[in-house]
């Protein structure tokens, strides 16, 4: 049996399961939410300004940052935090352009870069995490691996169905975003500016290699990179899946380890061997941005060789353990 039947049976049990609609009903849930959020913080800004003015918020951004950098009460790793934003926001001052323009388009690349290192990577998890798993609990592996084709395939089968899945669920975050906060930010902005190329060396800004590209490009950047960590996500999922038999421990595995490295990526600046943990290097979105790195020294090609490395050995993994797993038992 070829490649392609298995692939198609695969997408269609993980539809059947209707999590994808779950992720679907979410996203439609919970976007409207931040975009009435989002909506408040605008009028709020109104209210306290006189005027919807970019400049004097940003200026009141800059100026809240320096008060903080003035306290002792700031730990000295986010007072390196608030000097890169300082100078980043400055710089947009500088080039008179609004790296927060209401519109939709740049409401769909906030959150997609704030969902990028938890909320989108638990919407993969909750696909990934019982591709096999969910076989011993339906009693089903021993009919899926007593069928004369090669284990391999129908593992590479689970993969390919999953890596179509966490496109789909990346291009609907993105999509769902726009299309609602459109209808109150309204669809323009495509052709705005929006700057990248900032490097962060300690609580320095080098600015050497900043240039300006239009949301439009701007978002598709975004769009790969979240593309990219999901993908790791999905495969550290899929490979906990054969590990555990259990789809609900196999869930709380990856939940754990996941919300732990939220937590850790706030808290590790210290601890620079934490860096080489996939879940601290998947905000990969921040190097686009110009925010401080959890750890000094990471940089976008770091973070991204890390996360490779870890997707190729939960490959390695899931397909050794696969291949030689023992079904009577």
């Amino acid at each position: 049996m070829g490649l392609l039947p298995l692939v198609q049976n695969e997408t269609i049990k993980i539809w059947k399961k209707k999590r994808f609609l779950v992720i679907l009903l979410l996203l439609a849930a919970l976007i409207p939410m931040f975009t009435y959020a989002q909506m408040k913080v605008a009028q709020n800004n109104q209210k306290q300004f006189g005027s919807q003015d970019w400049r004097l918020v940003t200026q009141q951004q800059i100026q809240d940052y320096t008060n903080r950098l003035a306290s002792n009460r700031v730990p000295e790793e986010w007072k390196k935090y608030i000097r890169v934003q300082v100078k980043v926001l400055q710089y947009y001052l500088d080039k008179n352009v609004d790296p927060k323009a209401p519109n939709g388009v740049t409401f769909t690349t906030t959150f997609v870069a704030n969902a990028i290192g938890l909320f989108i990577p638990l919407m993969v998890m909750v696909i990934a995490s019982d591709l096999v798993s969910s076989e011993h609990s339906a009693g089903t592996i021993k009919l899926l691996l007593t069928r004369p084709v090669q284990r391999w395939k129908v593992l590479a089968s689970k993969y390919i169905a999953l890596i179509f899945y966490i496109s789909l669920t990346v291009l609907a975050t993105a999509l769902l975003a726009y299309l609602i906060s459109g209808l109150v930010f309204g669809y323009g902005g495509w052709q705005l500016p929006s700057f990248t190329g900032f490097k962060i060396v300690g609580s320095e800004v080098d600015a050497s290699n900043v240039h300006p590209v239009p949301q439009w490009l701007y978002l598709i950047m975004e769009m790969g990179l979240v593309w990219f960590a999901a993908l790791i996500v999905g495969f550290m999922s899929l490979m906990v899946s054969v590990l555990v038999r259990s789809t609900a421990a196999g869930m709380g595995i990856m939940l754990a380890v996941l919300i732990a490295g939220n937590i850790l990526t706030n808290m590790v600046s210290s601890w620079e061997t934490a860096k080489y943990l996939f879940m601290v290097n998947l905000t990969l979105t921040d190097y686009l941005s110009g925010r401080l790195p959890p750890i000094e020294g990471m940089d976008l090609a770091f973070s991204m060789t890390v996360l490779a490395v870890w997707g190729i050995a939960s490959l390695i993994v899931s397909f050794w353990v696969f291949t030689k797993k023992d079904i009577l038992n």
